[in-house]
């Protein structure tokens, strides 16, 4: 699965964490720069999760992404850029694909 990171300027271990979900950082937005905040633009091709690190973002850039995000019918975590908040937020948001598909499976969404 592809994901758009959202938020830091450093992502630190956070790839490695992903990659024990069998997530890969597709891009990587530090959400500081201002056209973030207004521009209404697309998620990049292929991304089929965003991730928002609620600690380093102000309101509009998280709203935009959100709002993109929703309008692709693209899966949304929101959780502090920290690895024990990171894998909890992943932990509940796969087990609720799973309950969603009856298969206990992690199948990506259509």
């Amino acid at each position: 699965m592809n994901a758009l990171i959202v938020g830091a300027d450093r992502l630190g271990n956070i790839p490695d964490v992903l990659e024990e979900f069998g997530i890969r950082v597709a891009a990587h937005v530090s959400g500081r720069d201002s056209s973030h905040q207004r521009r209404g633009a697309s998620l990049p091709a292929g991304i089929q999760l965003v991730i928002l690190f609620t600690d380093f973002l102000g309101h509009n850039v998280m709203q935009r992404f959100r709002d993109a995000a929703t309008r692709e019918k693209v899966m949304v975590v929101c959780c502090r850029r920290s690895v024990c908040a990171l894998q909890q937020a992943l932990g509940r948001r796969m087990a609720e694909r799973c309950d969603a598909c009856g298969k206990g499976c992690a199948r990506q969404r259509a």
